[in-house]
């Protein structure tokens, strides 16, 4: 799977699973997924749903998310998730 179709399955599990009311074409890339941008963009997602997004993206992409640094890189954005599964070895 190349990085442009992670980033779309990366989007649709965020829609499923958070039980988003968002089209994937409105989720930006390189927009926060927790929180907002200076800009006003970003999903707004909270710290209950980390908890539920790290279990989703570890179990569909089976990758292991080790430690809170690394989640915050990983969770950045659409894009830098997409980048961290692409790059990380399967668990």
């Amino acid at each position: 799977m190349d990085r442009s179709d992670v980033r779309a399955e990366v989007k649709k599990l965020l829609i499923k699973g958070l039980r988003l009311t968002v089209s994937a074409q409105e989720i930006v890339d390189e927009a926060p997924i927790f929180g907002q941008s200076s800009e006003g963009t970003g999903l707004g997602l909270d710290s209950i749903d980390a908890l539920e997004l790290v279990v989703l993206v570890e179990e569909r992409f089976n990758v292991t998310i080790g430690d809170e640094d690394t989640g915050k890189r990983a969770f950045a954005s659409v894009a830098a998730l997409a980048d961290f599964i692409s790059e990380a070895p399967a668990a």
